[in-house]
């Protein structure tokens, strides 16, 4: 016979409240560091901020809608008055059709460039251990600060899809001079900036000369950066490792999916056999096609979309609107416009307004407005 103990169900109860409790807390408290661009209070936290950022939790909301995360380490020691820092900036997985993309900004007080590690080349360039053994020694190195913002495949295929579509030159542009505001935001004073360029390192110098004047910024805009400046250089390391653990560690939001293949789409780049064959098994859904990992924006997806996937014909479109006013193209012939629920009072009968019915010569009405009673109407209030 087995007897349980109500006070052992009631504190098992107890305990179970507490560790979701604290989840929810630890969750918060994520999305919150994520999404707040204010710096972590100190190497502790910046490691273990970056360190579930890399596991694969994601904060929700930029999911769905807005900028992805950006984490801000904490701030190092200024020990010379007036001094600025000398920052790099770089970017890991432009080009893959999988997974994010990510900016990162290093930087140091030159003052302290003597306990700077040696070594710092184009991340692309050196070995996976050796980018994991330098991506260590900066964290746990007190005199560099970095940031990391996220471009996460939802972002990228949101900006792009647009009907005014924003080009992945464009993001990457906005993402640079956002994390060089938030190191200002933060108190620290820049000197020199060293970005790998994206575009015209011409034009872009001028644009970010633009958005911080009067900030006595130094702006260095060159190719193949990250293989010329020191700070550019670790700027690269930080955005290649993260990138790279995010994609091995990824965790799929999708309810029940499982993909064929596994992780074995190689490096993520449409031309890799292996990335073509894991986006031909993995088209998981005819509505929603793939994955949140996937870049919808990509030519190659966007074929298979239109090979597989469920042709969806949108009946609002604002040029027939447009038309209907009287500029642009002929409009739908089965699009009703705002403007036909709009009927000026002379033209309506009493009888019409008393039974609450509308004519439409024109079209017929959708069934949804007679269903919710819905009536034309003679003005705006």
């Amino acid at each position: 016979m087995t007897v349980s103990c109500p006070n052992e169900s009631k504190n098992s109860k107890e305990d179970v409240d507490s560790e979701e409790r604290d989840d929810n807390a630890r969750k918060l408290s994520f999305d919150t560091t994520l999404t707040s661009s204010k710096p972590c209070k100190d190497i502790r936290q910046t490691n273990a901020t970056i360190a579930a950022v890399c596991s694969g939790p994601r904060p929700s909301l930029p999911n769905v809608h807005g900028s992805g995360p950006m984490l801000v380490s904490n701030i190092p020691p200024n020990t010379k008055p007036n001094e600025g820092v000398i920052l790099g900036i770089d970017e890991a997985g432009r080009g893959p059709v999988l997974g994010p993309m990510t900016y990162a900004a290093a930087y140091w007080y030159p003052s302290e460039s003597k306990s700077i590690p040696k070594g710092f080349a184009d991340s692309k360039q050196i070995s996976t251990a050796t980018r994991s053994k330098l991506f260590k020694e900066i964290q746990s190195n007190a005199n560099i600060g970095f940031v990391l913002r996220v471009l996460h495949a939802t972002e990228i295929s949101r900006n792009m899809l647009r009907s005014d579509p924003y080009n992945l030159n464009t993001m990457s542009h906005d993402a640079a001079m956002q994390m060089i505001q938030t190191v200002l935001d933060a108190g620290v004073e820049i000197d020199t900036c060293f970005i790998d360029t994206v575009g015209s390192p011409d034009s872009y110098r001028l644009k970010l000369e633009r958005e911080f004047e009067g900030q006595d910024i130094k702006f260095v805009v060159e190719k193949k950066a990250d293989a010329k400046y020191a700070p550019c250089s670790a700027a690269s390391v930080v955005a290649k490792v993260t990138r790279d653990s995010m994609v091995e560690s990824w965790n799929w939001t999708e309810d029940n999916f499982q993909p064929e293949n596994g992780r074995n789409y190689g490096s993520g780049y449409p031309s890799d056999p292996l990335c073509k064959v894991w986006l031909e098994n993995n088209f998981s859904d005819p509505l929603f096609c793939f994955p949140d990992f996937v870049r919808f924006s990509w030519n190659p997806v966007k074929t298979l979309i239109k090979e597989r996937g469920i042709k969806v014909g949108w009946e609002a479109d604002e040029d027939d609107e447009e038309a209907e006013m009287g500029g642009g193209s002929r409009p739908d012939q089965n699009q009703i416009s705002m403007s036909s629920f709009l009927i000026p009072s002379g033209k309506r009968s009493m009888q019409e307004m008393e039974g609450g019915t509308l004519s439409q010569k024109k079209k017929q009405r959708y069934r949804y407005f007679d269903r919710m009673k819905l009536n034309a109407i003679t003005k705006f209030v």
